[in-house]
């Protein structure tokens, strides 16, 4: 790290910042946060009311900015969900992985392509492995969540709960170097259309009167079903991204067998003109990650 380290980070924070966006100290050299965890947490300053964790603790201020970086070379996060900003992390495969697995970028270009759409060009860092981090605007009100290949192989988002390392950090390995684009474009539509939480069913049945949640399931299949088969060109994944992860949910819960989910949405992906080899790909991840973040019951109707 060269002597004029410690100005070049200050100046990468308050960059960041200048542009709405929220920033901590990383420990220098390193990707991990410098605050204190909960467990050593002093209880006084910013945490008097309680523990205040690193989304919490993320600023703009350009005074509290230079008077954190005053006291190290710490690397900058910035985290994104306060900022307004989802960052999809295209990675570069791992030594443990398999050895046809395509990078990020690769699986993002496949995944735009599929869905009738360009790459949109937006601005752009080089991560020291060689990946890429794509920086968007959300829009107003929309809170997201992490995901980590839901949209695809080798392919992360970063946004509510989540950060990621700002361009003028150095690690070891290299440095986080913007490359492309100087503004954060809007998240495209499809994007968020994949990326947005399934919503949660308006009115449920009891779950103890189980021929009433099973006609919901049916029926909830039935319209999920219909949405994929009417999908237009561009949005035929997104659809059926959305409506497998809406179904798994019955899954989980043991109102519908998987199987049946996974034949109805294949014909009606197919029908709408996806591969059955992008039918299966898409069904099986997204399901995946709605069993899993489904395990327990609704409580209420």
């Amino acid at each position: 790290m060269t002597h004029d380290a410690p100005s070049t980070l200050l100046r990468a924070a308050l960059d960041a910042a200048a542009r709405g966006w929220h920033v901590f100290p990383l420990r220098p050299g390193t990707k991990r946060p410098a605050l204190h965890g909960e467990a050593s947490c002093p209880r006084t300053g910013a945490c008097t009311a309680g523990h205040r964790k690193w989304e919490q603790r993320a600023t703009t201020d350009p005074d509290r900015i230079r008077a954190a970086w005053s006291r190290a070379a710490f690397n900058v996060g910035i985290a994104t969900g306060p900022s307004g900003l989802v960052v999809v992390d295209l990675d570069m495969p791992k030594p443990e992985d398999d050895a046809d697995t395509p990078c990020g970028v690769t699986s993002f270009k496949a995944l735009c392509e599929r869905a009738g759409q360009a790459v949109p060009t937006t601005l752009t860092v080089r991560t020291p492995s060689g990946g890429r981090h794509l920086y968007f605007t959300t829009p107003p009100g929309t809170r997201l969540p992490n995901t980590k290949g839901t949209l695809a192989k080798k392919i992360d988002t970063r946004a509510w709960g989540g950060y990621v390392v700002a361009a003028g950090s150095v690690t070891p390995t290299g440095p986080y170097e913007a490359v492309d684009g100087s503004v954060a474009a809007p998240l495209p539509s499809w994007l968020l259309s994949i990326l947005k939480p399934a919503p949660k069913p308006v009115q449920a049945p009891s779950v103890a009167v189980t021929a009433q949640s099973r006609r919901y399931a049916d029926t909830a299949l039935a319209n999920e079903t219909r949405n994929v088969t009417t999908a237009q060109h561009g949005g035929r994944e997104a659809a059926l991204l959305r409506a497998a992860r809406a179904l798994g949910r019955f899954i989980a819960w043991g109102d519908l067998p998987r199987s049946v989910v996974e034949d109805a949405l294949q014909g009606a992906g197919e029908a709408a003109g996806l591969t059955a080899s992008e039918c299966r790909s898409t069904l099986r991840s997204a399901l995946n990650w709605s069993i899993a973040h489904n395990q327990q019951r609704r409580e209420t109707a």
